[in-house]
């Protein structure tokens, strides 16, 4: 026995990591490389540096760092853009805190990521919770209409920003464009986790494209980036130079080299070449988004990201969960599924032999009746005080079944696709017990 087995054998998650890729999967999730940029990101062990003279700095930068978020920040039409090699959750924490300030009411959409929820009770902020259209199809959020942005600026005017995810996990795109004037009307900022989004520089659809103040960008959820890495862009040249500080008071001192250098590669590909492979890519799923027509599958309906790929499998027999086991069967690996969809992350690293399996895996799909799935219930539970509140108080875990009528200290949600179910100062109601449970959250966190 070699001594690198030996060390595997002693290593549960080397060894975890090294099975899984010995099945050979395709992959249609995360990270955007696909294990396939060798070539693009040849960034060796010896790379793996820290804060040295011809460094740089993260936080503090004014070299190295600083042209390559200058390069960024040219090719994404930001005033500034800021590094984050803690992923998006730091940009999203820099975002709310460069444009917020402790007590504000943020008008937030309610498919928020759990980083978001846990910014908000740091910062102290107060949600007030955007309406979905569920315009999407069965079983998904549905988006942000423009009209609704407007109404409840118009209930709390004193709104310090409105907050939305788009793309969502699904791909569904909100109207930007719309909801970016309904803020400037108000005066106030509009603020988009934009982690699935990256990539749609490529087809006018990036957030900023789309009239939003600022951005947090998940880059390695779609571009050949090493995990981790995200940028934080910003519109507005007053707000900008808060980016650093704001970014630094929950970031690392010891950020990865590695993942910002993936970054700046990712970033000059993305200038030269990406932007035409993503366009190239959108041809292929539309070709798969006409196989999934003719077999049955449903689609999400309304604007959506187009190079994601979600299949709605009732329409052919099968819940969300089940139709994922037989793509992974058949060698096709998902990003997410749940009760009403399968999702699948296509990037131009995705090889042709990748294509090929999920087309296969599509054509060959074991049709059944149609089924209905059971009704999606709209949850959105009383809040009986602001999220910080709860979060300073004593808590203690109790079975979920327990938890009807008491108040959540922390946000329950299964991840992927890190939404919350139940946030922080909210009051547990039957609905929520019900949800969480059908989720696998057997457990959750209430207030004493």
């Amino acid at each position: 026995m070699t001594e690198q087995e030996k060390i595997r054998q002693d290593a549960p998650l080397y060894e975890a990591l090294c099975d899984y890729a010995a099945q050979g999967r395709a992959s249609f999730h995360t990270p955007g490389h696909k294990g396939q940029a060798a070539d693009l990101l040849s960034l060796p062990l010896w790379m793996d540096l820290t804060e040295l003279p011809g460094t740089d700095s993260l936080f503090e930068c004014s070299g190295a760092i600083r042209e390559a978020e200058r390069r960024a920040a040219e090719l994404f039409g930001a005033a500034d853009t800021a590094i984050s090699a803690g992923g998006c959750t730091l940009a999203i924490q820099g975002m709310l805190a460069a444009f917020t300030k402790p007590g504000d009411t943020v008008l937030f959409s309610r498919n928020l990521h759990r980083s978001a929820v846990n910014t908000a009770m740091l910062l102290d902020l107060r949600p007030v919770w955007l309406a979905h259209s569920r315009d999407a199809g069965e079983g998904l959020p549905g988006r942000i209409a423009p009209s609704e942005a407007a109404a409840a600026l118009t209930a709390h005017p004193g709104a310090a920003a409105v907050y939305l995810t788009s793309p969502d996990y699904y791909g569904c795109l909100s109207d930007l464009n719309g909801i970016a004037a309904v803020c400037r009307q108000y005066g106030v900022p509009l603020l988009v986790d934009n982690a699935h989004g990256t990539h749609l520089i490529a087809f006018g659809l990036h957030p900023l494209q789309c009239g939003a103040t600022a951005s947090a960008c998940s880059a390695h959820k779609t571009l050949p980036v090493l995990t981790g890495g995200a940028w934080l862009h910003c519109a507005d040249p007053d707000a900008a130079p808060r980016l650093k500080s704001a970014m630094a008071l929950f970031g690392s001192t010891s950020p990865c080299y590695l993942t910002m250098a993936s970054l700046d590669v990712a970033r000059a590909w993305l200038a030269r070449d990406g932007m035409a492979a993503f366009r190239r890519l959108a041809e292929t799923v539309d070709g798969l988004r006409t196989l999934a027509r003719e077999v049955g599958f449903g689609l999400p309906q309304g604007e959506c990201d187009p190079v994601r790929l979600t299949l709605l499998p009732s329409a052919v027999g099968y819940g969300g969960e089940e139709a994922a086991d037989y793509f992974r069967m058949q060698g096709a690996e998902c990003e997410h599924s749940d009760r009403a969809a399968v999702v699948f992350i296509l990037t131009p690293f995705n090889s042709e032999r990748d294509i090929a399996v999920l087309r296969r895996a599509m054509e060959r799909f074991p049709v059944r009746a149609p089924i209905s799935l059971p009704a999606g219930e709209t949850v959105l539970p009383s809040m009986a005080m602001p999220p910080r509140a709860a979060l300073r108080q004593g808590s203690v875990r109790v079975p979920t079944e327990q938890a009807a009528g008491r108040i959540a200290a922390e946000a329950a949600c299964p991840c992927p696709p890190g939404v919350p179910i139940v946030m922080p100062g909210e009051r547990v109601d039957d609905k929520c017990v019900k949800i969480l449970l059908n989720t696998g959250i057997h457990e959750i966190s209430v207030l004493q």
